[in-house]
């Protein structure tokens, strides 16, 4: 991880992509750490974690931003392009770990793709 200096803020934030799988809302963010610190520093420290290639982010359906934490992303280069699944019953959003080839398109760079998958998660199923 090509974080240099880490803060008391950016360790909290960091220790919540630690700890959890699914992915999370700027806006679950910002409420989670409204008694710590205020909004623009949770979006500083998130653009600053997606530029080191720490998390990666995402449009929702609702057009929210969500951020999950990378897998083998570099500072240089995201390798991110996978889809998500957001659970329509709960609101669970996660990465799933699918290979999708992105199409070549004659006289054009694609740099990046947002696939989004909608329906229940496994334990909205089950109920």
């Amino acid at each position: 991880m090509g974080v240099r200096r880490k803060t008391k803020s950016l360790n909290a934030i960091l220790s919540v992509f630690e700890q959890r799988e699914e992915a999370l809302s700027v806006v679950d963010l910002v409420n989670e750490f409204k008694d710590d610190m205020n909004k623009t520093t949770v979006y500083r420290i998130l653009e600053r974690l997606e530029n080191e290639g720490v998390i990666h982010s995402f449009t929702g359906s609702k057009g929210l931003m969500w951020y999950a934490k990378c897998q083998t992303c570099t500072t240089h280069h995201h390798h991110d392009v996978h889809p998500h699944f957001e659970c329509k019953d709960c609101g669970k959003v996660e990465c799933l770990e699918l290979d999708i080839e992105i199409p070549q398109m004659n006289n054009r760079h694609i740099d990046s793709a947002n696939i989004m998958l909608q329906g229940q998660c496994a334990d909205c199923v089950k109920k």
